[in-house]
């Protein structure tokens, strides 16, 4: 079994929020913003198979992921910023579709990536908003990481 490194998923993350964002605007294909990606960023130290998953999955399930979104937002999807959309649209995803990964770390680092690419205090928009998400989309996993008891 392969040992999952944090850091290299964290650029994961990282990379796929730009291949995103850059998608939004351009409507590129996977393998062109992959390719320009590459051709711009040493991405040595980047978990390529999970960059490779969070993109695709995203750009595959993102009617799924912003009808499981949608709810938990106070404005609609469409009035975000690409970048926060974006956030969390790859935050969703992994929630709904990568359960081998925690909770507790995909809102960290949603948080994290809103802290350094997102608009001044747009993080704590994104926390709120995935907070809400995490707790209907992996309620036992979130209760018991938040000491709640069921049906708080």
């Amino acid at each position: 079994m392969t040992m999952i490194k944090p850091q290299a998923r964290h650029k994961a993350r990282r990379f796929a929020l730009q291949a995103l964002y850059q998608q939004h605007f351009t409507q590129a294909s996977f393998n062109e913003i992959k390719r320009d990606l590459l051709s711009e960023n040493n991405m040595a130290k980047v978990d390529m198979d999970y960059f490779d998953a969070l993109v695709q999955g995203v750009i595959s399930h993102v009617n799924s992921l912003d009808e499981a979104l949608s709810p938990y937002l106070a404005r609609p999807l469409t009035e975000l910023d690409p970048i926060t959309r974006s956030i969390l649209r790859l935050s969703t995803f992994e929630l709904t579709l990568r359960l081998d990964v925690p909770c507790r770390v995909v809102l960290d680092e949603a948080v994290q990536l809103a802290k350094i690419f997102g608009a001044e205090e747009s993080y704590t928009f994104v926390n709120a908003a995935l907070d809400k998400v995490a707790a209907q989309l992996r309620k036992t996993e979130y209760q018991n990481h938040n000491g709640n008891s069921a049906g708080e």
